[in-house]
């Protein structure tokens, strides 16, 4: 299962702020479990402070790297090496990078190469490349947010307190026609699609889809709150569980 898998977390400290790190070991926990969890940063700089009571709190290990020569980021190379010692140990099934740095984009490539599941977080000022090269990508920004009875979003009371993105990769109009592709692709002859099945695909397509970026915290409100497509559940022989299909409407001409 997803959520039995052991991930390596490796977090650029020059690239992230301490604030987000509940939100990232929450977001992790839903994928696997942390197995090696390390931070890498010059921790002489005075400004690196502040993550000294995260690091005991999360049980994080700090791994120093000096800055041989101005302009060049020994952080990274660390994080890289280190990051291809793990892989080759066979000890893990997947890796989580927290970077918004594009220089890590090769690396979460060749994870990929070697069968790892590989999992992106970064701002949303995050190059394109990078988040491509993830098979999942999540934004910092919207792993705070806090879903109400509605299944829409608001921001958690926090002093950090940021603006929920509306979009990823995909802006709401090229993510409504890749629905209804989708769809068109995977229905029945009534032209009814599998939710389940429409979001697959969503992940498949883009690695930083995710509903939070749109303002929901789950893909059934996400797609009642779009007038392009029709929505109908279907309850089962476990009354726990319903199905939602998903259909295009038929514009009028």
């Amino acid at each position: 299962m997803e959520n039995d898998k052991k991930i390596a977390v490796l977090i650029d400290a020059d690239n992230v702020s301490d604030k987000y790190i509940k939100h990232i070991f929450d977001e992790i926990a839903n994928h696997g479990v942390p197995t090696y969890k390390r931070i890498y940063g010059d921790w002489t700089k005075p400004q690196m402070v502040s993550w000294k009571a995260v690091l005991l709190n999360y049980s994080i290990t700090p791994i120093q790297q000096y800055s041989y020569t101005t302009g060049k980021n020994a952080t990274d190379a660390a994080l890289i090496i280190d990051a291809m010692d793990i892989l080759y140990s066979n000890n893990v099934d997947g890796f989580c990078i927290v970077s918004s740095d594009s220089d890590f984009t090769k690396l979460a490539a060749r994870l990929r190469e070697a069968g790892m599941y590989v999992i992106g977080m970064g701002e949303k000022k995050t190059p394109a490349p990078f988040i491509a090269a993830c098979e999942k990508f999540k934004y910092l920004e919207v792993l705070g947010v806090i879903p109400t009875n509605a299944g829409k979003l608001h921001v958690s009371e926090r002093p950090e307190k940021q603006d929920v993105p509306k979009e990823g990769m995909a802006n709401m109009e090229e993510l409504i026609e890749s629905i209804k592709v989708i769809v068109t692709e995977s229905s029945d002859e009534d032209g009814w699609a599998f939710l389940g099945e429409v979001g697959k695909r969503l992940n498949k397509r883009y690695p930083d889809f995710d509903t939070r970026n749109y303002g929901h915290s789950k893909l059934t409100p996400l797609i009642s709150s779009l007038k392009q497509f029709e929505i109908q559940s279907r309850k089962t022989s476990n009354p726990h569980i319903t199905h939602y299909f998903i259909k295009n409407k038929v514009s009028a001409q």
